[in-house]
């Protein structure tokens, strides 16, 4: 199994597959209010067998080419993660998202996890538009967005009902010409 690290504070990057159920529930567990402010996620996974569930699912789009999940681990334990809920390739379109518990918050961890795996559905796998959608009201979620070189493509209003209440939702998005633009100004 492979790790990425995602800079100089030990943080990785890896798979989140079946067998980190447990710690996956575990992790909701610990983030569960927080990170249920604006995604279902703790709503879906509440039990050791949703957990079980919903990385099965994941490990079904990854061997169908149409999603994949990551886990983002610090100091040896997982603290949030990013994923393509959708993927298509014969499109070129993927939309990308995250979760991230709070002691993890506000250290850059999505920003560049979702930098690999945006990187890699670009480059790897032929993906052209790279989208995220997020509520208009997640602004650590746009923030995100707008570090990816993302633009803002326009408001969904009110598609989203979550929690008994409508919420408008962002979509933003990259195309590839534009995340190689993105690149080598990051690395200039």
């Amino acid at each position: 199994m492979f790790a990425i690290p995602l800079g100089d504070d030990g943080a990785r990057l890896r798979p989140l597959e079946p067998r980190h159920a447990e710690e996956f529930l575990t992790h909701m567990d610990r983030g569960r209010e927080f990170i249920g402010r604006y995604i279902r996620l703790p709503d879906v996974v509440t039990d050791l067998e949703s957990s079980r569930a919903y990385l099965r699912s994941y490990a079904e789009k990854a061997a169908t080419d149409t999603g994949r999940i990551y886990g983002i681990w610090m100091d040896g334990g997982l603290v949030g993660g990013v994923l393509f809920r959708t993927m298509d390739t014969q499109r070129g379109v993927a939309e990308a998202g995250c979760w991230l518990e709070p002691s993890a918050a506000g250290k850059g961890l999505v920003t560049r996890a979702a930098r690999v795996i945006i990187d890699w559905a670009i480059e790897e796998r032929g993906i052209h538009r790279v989208e995220w959608v997020a509520a208009a009201a997640n602004e650590p979620s746009i923030a995100v967005a707008r570090r990816l070189g993302m633009t803002r493509d326009g408001v969904l209003r009110e598609s989203y009902f979550y929690r008994g209440k409508r919420h408008d939702m962002e979509v933003w998005s990259i195309l590839a010409p534009e995340w190689h633009t993105h690149k080598q100004a990051m690395h200039a």
